[in-house]
């Protein structure tokens, strides 16, 4: 597994990393080369598993994440430290406790319905770019970074606003440290399971094969090219690699295949 080192780091909130998000395409490009090269010949779904637990060497658990506000589910969380975590016993219906060890990686059970595949595929490599990226920022200066400090373990935890929604929400300026974790390792996992080495001729073939000689679209002018953009095109990236419609519609966006019109 190749060690991540950042080049800079934010002191004062914590040891954040500070990275443009090509560095992050980069760093991605990198790690696959490593972890299985011919992932960035062909499209296709990465098995996020096998990445997370034979690759990262982390661990990889499946609960019921207890959360207070049901606007705003929790998908999965990191846990850098062994602990507990707070889960909900659905056979008593009550409020409990799981131990997990450091290093781990918990995906929410209700996530692993088949019908949204996509996004248990993008949530475990967003925490993925946890597991890479932030390590750091949850040690002290002098310690084991997976040394137990109580017996909760330190997490990460990431709701649904937080998952597939990389650049999508607020301006660079407005961000909060956490907000910019919660960025990086969104852009991650979209450059881990669509990787701008496939992604780009994929694009354009699906461009040519339906007669579409643009090497942008924006939404808003024709409402052929709007179907295209914002349904079609998505639906093909999302059977192309195994991630939602929603995630493939951000990044043919961040791309620069598309702009403007909202992402469903």
């Amino acid at each position: 597994m190749l060690k991540f080192t950042p080049r800079r780091v934010n002191m004062e909130d914590g040891r954040t990393p500070v990275m443009y998000d090509r560095e992050i395409d980069e760093l991605a490009h990198a790690i696959l080369s490593d972890y299985r090269p011919e992932i960035l010949e062909e499209p296709g779904k990465i098995d996020f598993e096998h990445f997370l637990e034979k690759y990262l060497e982390a661990n990889l658990e499946f609960h019921d994440i207890y959360y207070d506000d049901p606007k705003h589910p929790v998908l999965a969380l990191t846990a850098f430290t062994e602990g507990d975590i707070d889960v909900f016993d659905e056979e008593n219906e009550c409020l409990t406790t799981a131990y997990v060890p450091a290093r781990s990686v918990i995906i929410d059970n209700a996530v692993m319905e088949s019908e949204i595949e996509g996004v248990a595929r993008f949530s475990a490599l967003h925490e993925a770019g946890h597991i890479l990226l932030h390590w750091r920022v949850f040690i002290d200066s002098y310690g084991d970074p997976y040394e137990r400090k109580s017996d909760t373990a330190s997490v990460i935890i990431c709701r649904r606003e937080s998952i597939e929604s990389y650049g999508n929400k607020n301006k660079d300026k407005d961000r909060t440290p956490a907000d910019w974790r919660e960025h990086q390792a969104d852009y991650f996992a979209a450059a881990v399971a669509m990787p701008n080495q496939t992604f780009r001729p994929f694009v354009n073939r699906v461009f040519r094969e339906n007669s579409i000689y643009v090497p942008h679209i924006k939404i808003g002018y024709d409402s052929d090219m709007d179907i295209f953009a914002g349904d079609l095109l998505p639906e093909f990236i999302s059977e192309a690699y195994g991630v939602s419609k929603r995630a493939a519609g951000i990044k043919l966006r961040k791309a620069g295949f598309v702009s403007g019109g909202s992402v469903k």
